[in-house]
């Protein structure tokens, strides 16, 4: 009988020693719940009062701007997406780098002058340098030799300049096919838009009120090079976190 007792003795204690280790989730962690960091001082009522400024942004013309992001969602789904899916298709990786280079070059035209009219020295040296060498190195600027000698691309634009001055950014404004913007912002679009156009670099305005597909290309790579799609937050509050999101991206590009 003893011969019968002792392995079973032993089974049982590998069995209790098996019990005692810790499971391991799929994920490969033990205990997930003891890495999670609490701040032992973030009562209710801080949490609700973070949450309600998220929430509270300006838009007293939410029912209208819901409307239009609707249909921007829909027009992108069916339209813009299906449009970039098929550039994307049929030109080759070079070629799509080098459109966006050129019209990315064409952008620093405003990228300077908003510099210059918020005395930004540093930055408007390293816009008038990428200018520059992408202008003439880089032919035309289908290719951006600038940023590999150490001058990044900058973003300034007029909104960013009248919030500069102190501007209010006004009410929230769900632009056609633009996306999320403010009254502030919308009027610094059209001032840098009249800007390109008067000033004209490398002719490329002028040609393009006879040639109306170069305005189709820069609208279809403009989409091409931006990440953003609808949706992707998988969230029923969408809307109230890109309104929220783009908000305080604004703010933090103005006080850059």
């Amino acid at each position: 009988m003893a011969k019968y007792l002792f392995p079973l003795a032993l089974l049982l204690a590998a069995g209790l020693a098996q019990a005692d280790e810790p499971v391991a989730d799929a994920d490969g962690f033990t205990n997930p719940m003891q890495q999670l960091q609490f701040n032992p001082y973030l009562d209710q009522r801080e949490f609700e009062r973070s949450t309600l400024d998220a929430l509270h942004v300006y838009d007293p013309w939410e029912s209208w701007n819901r409307r239009v992001y609707h249909f921007n969602y829909r027009f992108d789904e069916w339209v813009f997406l299906p449009v970039v899916r098929g550039y994307r298709y049929v030109t080759p990786g070079f070629v799509r780098s080098g459109v966006s280079n050129f019209f990315g070059n064409l952008g620093d035209v405003p990228n300077l002058l908003n510099s210059l009219l918020q005395f930004k020295g540093k930055r408007s040296l390293q816009t008038t340098g990428r200018l520059l060498v992408n202008t003439t190195v880089g032919v035309a600027g289908l290719w951006d030799p600038a940023s590999r000698i150490g001058l990044p691309k900058q973003s300034e634009d007029f909104g960013q300049t009248l919030g500069f001055y102190g501007v209010p950014d006004g009410p929230y404004v769900m632009l056609p096919l633009l996306g999320p913007s403010n009254l502030r912002d919308t009027g610094g679009k059209v001032f840098d838009f009249v800007a390109e156009n008067q000033i004209n670099y490398l002719n490329v305005a002028e040609v393009s009120s006879d040639h109306p597909e170069i305005t189709v290309l820069k609208v279809v790579d403009m989409r091409h090079t931006t990440n953003f799609r609808y949706g992707q937050m998988n969230s029923p509050f969408e809307y109230e976190k890109v309104r929220y999101v783009y908000r305080e991206a604004r703010k933090l590009q103005i006080a850059e």
